[in-house]
């Protein structure tokens, strides 16, 4: 399974928070995210200083392959973005849950916390999603290469 830390909460769109003591919040793609999208090309993240809602687009990543909207999982005022993405999407493949941090996010509202998923809710819902598409996410790396 792929790496899915315990103290983060998630999205069933696949992104991750990483709550802080102050009161704000670290967001980002999953690592099973980056994964799936494959070596990512441009990343869009919200504007400083703007303001979020919990469930709202407020970004993109794309890939050679696919693009994919983000989501916040929560709301609140965008209080830091990381700048090293604009040159260097592939921080996120590299460090997904680190360095590839895209966003943080002062909350507005801390109870939205609790309506996104644990480690262990987000670990079954990627069984679930493999199943459910009959494939084996450890093999699709495979595909394609005739």
């Amino acid at each position: 399974m792929n790496d899915v830390p315990g103290e983060l909460k998630y999205l069933v769109s696949h992104e991750w928070l990483r709550v802080e003591s102050d009161g704000t919040a670290f967001a980002g793609i999953t690592e099973h995210a980056q994964e799936a999208m494959g070596d990512l090309v441009f990343v869009e993240v919200p504007e400083l200083g703007s303001t979020i809602s919990a469930g709202e687009e407020v970004g993109v990543v794309e890939s050679v392959k696919a693009a994919s909207d983000i989501y916040a999982g929560v709301s609140g005022e965008i209080i830091a973005i990381n700048e090293e993405l604009e040159e260097s999407p592939e921080m996120i493949n590299n460090d997904a849950y680190g360095d590839g941090w895209m966003y943080q996010v002062q909350l507005s509202d801390p109870s939205e916390i609790e309506k996104m998923l644990s480690a262990e809710e987000y670990i079954k819902q990627i069984e679930e999603e493999n199943l459910a598409n009959g494939r084996n996410v450890e093999n699709e790396e495979n595909e394609g290469d005739d």
